[in-house]
């Protein structure tokens, strides 16, 4: 009994090179765009909540994370200054050393820049979330324009805002280095 033998198959080709019928086509190669490496475990997170229990110890109040070096979130920052007329937040810049460490307590990247994220002693909010959780820190009326938003459908808001943060820079532009 003889066995067929297969010929030897073929080197995978690489990711520029596909085949189209019995011809290959060269196409140019996918571009990837990383703008953050992956999130911590949550056990990682949680040495980070330890890690980061001081920022709380002397001072309560929730910390607002920003991209320092966009001028749409600089701006909001600002506006945001300007209506806390208690001073009910802290800020920081997602760049910085203290960002990065409340980032990783939030379960994010430490170089994801992608939302502002408020960050309280026992939570954390991301995008949208943040976005509402701030404005009802803040003066009238924008505690009570959180009610009406809320109506709002996460995923809608998110879309929101995943659309202008992804398009911030080309809009607003950008500063050479993180401001407050």
């Amino acid at each position: 009994m003889a066995f067929l033998q297969l010929p030897p198959s073929p080197p995978p080709l690489p990711a520029s090179v596909r085949r189209f019928n019995s011809g290959l086509w060269l196409l140019p190669a996918p571009k990837v765009t990383t703008f953050a490496s992956l999130s911590p475990t949550r056990s990682d997170t949680a040495n980070w909540v330890e890690a980061t229990s001081t920022f709380f110890d002397q001072d309560k109040r929730p910390i607002m994370l920003f991209d320092g070096v966009c001028n749409l979130c600089n701006g909001g920052v600002k506006f945001v200054r300007d209506n806390d007329r208690n001073k009910t937040i802290r800020y920081e810049p997602l760049q910085s050393e203290a960002g990065k460490m409340l980032l990783r307590r939030s379960g994010r990247a430490p170089d994801d820049i992608s939302s502002v994220v408020l960050v309280e002693k026992d939570r954390s909010y991301i995008k949208s979330e943040a976005v509402l959780k701030i404005m009802k820190y803040i003066d009238l009326p924008f505690p009570h324009l959180t009610i009406l938003l809320q109506f709002v459908p996460l995923f809608i808001r998110d879309f929101v805002y995943d659309n202008v943060a992804n398009n911030r820079y080309l809009i607003f532009g950008r500063s050479e280095s993180c401001e407050i």
